[in-house]
C-alpha cells in the first residue's frame, strides 16, 4: 500500500509540473522582483495610493490620498478595488498582527501578478494548442530570460491592469472566440487605458477581414461592451472622486486632444523600434521577424500588433511601458522561430543558427542581470525612509515629524512605506529656504544642504551604466540621490552622529 500511495503521489506530482511548472517559472521570477524591489516609482502612485486607502480607511473617503494629491489626470478606482478585494483578507490578517504595512503593499502587488499571469496562461495554452508544445516551451523561455515584462508583472500601473485584459483578448483571438477578444479590449479601453483603441483597431479589422465577426455583430458586441463598463467606471469613480467623472475621458483629452503628455518628454518616431523593443524582447526581437516568415499563420497576429506600435509611435512622449501589450505576440512569433529552427537542427545551417541562439539566451540573461540590479538601485527614495526609521528607532529620538520632498516621494514613498508613531508631511512648494520656517524634525531631500538642517546621511542610487574592455563588461555607477537632514534646533537631532556615505 505504502509503495502504490507513493507512485499514485509521484504521478499526481508530475502531472502537477505539467499543468503547471511553465507558470511556476515565470511566477518564481516575477516574486523575486517583487521582493527584491518592493518599492514603487510615480507613475504607480495612484493605484498604490488607491489600494492603501482602500485597505486601510475603507469608508472614509475623506481621508483618500488623491483627494489632497489628485495628479496630472484622474485615474480609476476599478483595479485597485479588484486587487485589494482578493488581497484583503491577507491584508487583515497583517492588521490584527500588526505586520509592517510594506508586506501589505507585497501583497497586493504580488495579488496583481498572479492576475496577470493567470492571464498569461490562459494566453499559453493558446498558443500551445495552436502551434505545439515546442512553441510553447520558447514561448517560456524567452518570456523568462526578458526583464521588463514579469519585473512589471506585480506593479499597479494602468498598464498593466489593461494587460490582464490583453493577454485575455490574445487568448480568445487564438481560440476563435472573436466577440470575446473583442470585449476584453474594449473593457482595457474603457476603463483603464483608453490608448489600447490603438490595438484595439487593427484587431478588429484583421478579425472583420477574416470574416471571424461580422459587421454588426462587432458593433453590437463593442456597444454593449462599451456601455457597461463606461457606467461601471463612471458609478464608481464619480463617487470616489466626488464629481461626475470617466477617468479615461480626461486621460484621452489630456494626452490625445491636448497633447498635453509632451511635457514629460518626447522622442523620435522610430524609438519604440530602435530603443524600446530591442531593450524589451532582446533575441526575440530578430527571431520575431522570422517566426511570421517560416510561419504564414503568425502574419494575422503580428501585423494588427505591428500596425499598433506604428499608431502609438506617432504620439511623441512615449514610454516602453505603454506598448507593453505588443510583446507577449512577438515572443509568440519569435518562438515559432525558434521552435522551428531547434526541429530542424541536425540540418547544419539551422544547427549553427540554433548555437548563435543559445548563445543569444545567455546575453539576454546577462542583460536581464544589468538590468535588474540597475532597477534595485532605482527607488533611493524608499530605501532612505528605511533607513531613517531604522536610526529613529536605534536613536530613541522623541520628535518624529519627516518632511518628504517631490522628489524622494516619486521614487520609492508611499503611504505603504509610513509607520507609527511617525508624522509625514508632502507639502509641497516649500523653497529651499524656508525649511527652517516649518520646524520639521527630518527632511528627505534632493539637496545636499539646506539651511538650519545637517545632512545625516545621504543614500545613493543608480546613475549610469559604464562599459569597459575587459571583465566584468560593465560597472553600474551610484551616486547620493537623496539626503537625510536633522534639524539642529533639536538638540537630540544635532547631538547624534550619523555616517554620511551612502547607505545603499
Amino acid at each position: 500500500m505504502a509503495i502504490g500511495s507513493c507512485v499514485c503521489s509521484d504521478k499526481s506530482f508530475s502531472k502537477f509540473l505539467h499543468a503547471f511548472g511553465w507558470d511556476l517559472i515565470l511566477a518564481s521570477i516575477a516574486v523575486f522582483y517583487a521582493i527584491m524591489v518592493p518599492y514603487t516609482k510615480v507613475e504607480e502612485s495612484f493605484n498604490v495610493q488607491a489600494m492603501h486607502d482602500i485597505l486601510y480607511h475603507r469608508q472614509h473617503i475623506n481621508r483618500y490620498d488623491h483627494l489632497e494629491f489628485p495628479g496630472v489626470v484622474p485615474r480609476t478606482f476599478v483595479g485597485a478595488i479588484l486587487v485589494t478585494t482578493l488581497a484583503s483578507p491577507i491584508v487583515l490578517l497583517m492588521q490584527l498582527f500588526k505586520v509592517p504595512k510594506m508586506y501589505s503593499l507585497l501583497t497586493v502587488r504580488l495579488v496583481l501578478g498572479c492576475m496577470l499571469l493567470s492571464a498569461l496562461r490562459f494566453f499559453r495554452i493558446q498558443v500551445r494548442r495552436k502551434f505545439g508544445f515546442h512553441v510553447e516551451a520558447f514561448f517560456v523561455i524567452l518570456t523568462a530570460v526578458q526583464f521588463h515584462l514579469l519585473f512589471y508583472s506585480t506593479r499597479p500601473l494602468p498598464n498593466i491592469l489593461a494587460l490582464i485584459l490583453v493577454n485575455l483578448a490574445y487568448g480568445f483571438w487564438f481560440k476563435g472566440e472573436a466577440s470575446n477578444t473583442l470585449r476584453c479590449l474594449v473593457a482595457a479601453t474603457t476603463i483603464f487605458r483608453c490608448d489600447m483603441v490603438l490595438l484595439f483597431g487593427p484587431i478588429v479589422i484583421e478579425l472583420l477581414l477574416s470574416r471571424s465577426i461580422s459587421l454588426q455583430e462587432a458593433i453590437k458586441c463593442c456597444i454593449s461592451t462599451a456601455i457597461l463598463c463606461i457606467g461601471f467606471t463612471f458609478i464608481v469613480d464619480s463617487i470616489l472622486w466626488r464629481r461626475i467623472l470617466w477617468p479615461e475621458l480626461e486621460v484621452f483629452w489630456f494626452n490625445s486632444v491636448l497633447n498635453r503628455s509632451s511635457e514629460w518628454g518626447t522622442h523620435n518616431f522610430h524609438w519604440y523600434f530602435t530603443s524600446a523593443l530591442p531593450r524589451a524582447l532582446l533575441i526575440a526581437y530578430p527571431l520575431s521577424l522570422l517566426g511570421v516568415l517560416l510561419d504564414k499563420r503568425m502574419l494575422r497576429y503580428y501585423v494588427p500588433v505591428l500596425l499598433f506600435v506604428l499608431l502609438y509611435s506617432k504620439l511623441p512622449h512615449k514610454e516602453l511601458r505603454f506598448i507593453m501589450g505588443a510583446i507577449p505576440i512577438f515572443n509568440v512569433s519569435a518562438a515559432v522561430a525558434a521552435s522551428r529552427i531547434y526541429i530542424n537542427r541536425k540540418k547544419n545551417i539551422w544547427r549553427l543558427v540554433l548555437i548563435v541562439i543559445l548563445g543569444s539566451l545567455l546575453v539576454s540573461l546577462g542583460c536581464l542581470a544589468i538590468t535588474f540590479m540597475a532597477s534595485y538601485d532605482n527607488y533611493p527614495g524608499g530605501y532612505a525612509l528605511k533607513a531613517l526609521h531604522q536610526v529613529g528607532e536605534s536613536q530613541l529620538f522623541t520628535s518624529k515629524t519627516v518632511h518628504i520632498d517631490s522628489f524622494s516621494a516619486m521614487n520609492g514613498i508611499s503611504r505603504f512605506s509610513e509607520e507609527h508613531p511617525w508624522r509625514y508631511s508632502k507639502e509641497e512648494g516649500i523653497d529651499i529656504g524656508g525649511y527652517s520656517a516649518k520646524n520639521f524634525s527630518f527632511l528627505l531631500n534632493e539637496h545636499p544642504f539646506i539651511d538650519g538642517y545637517k545632512c545625516l546621511f545621504a543614500v545613493n542610487g543608480f546613475s549610469q551604466a559604464h562599459f569597459k574592455i575587459g571583465f566584468p563588461p560593465f560597472v553600474l555607477l551610484k551616486e547620493p540621490k537623496i539626503f537625510v537632514h536633522g534639524n539642529l534646533m533639536d538638540q537630540q537631532i544635532a547631538n547624534a552622529r550619523f555616517q554620511l556615505s551612502g547607505l545603499h
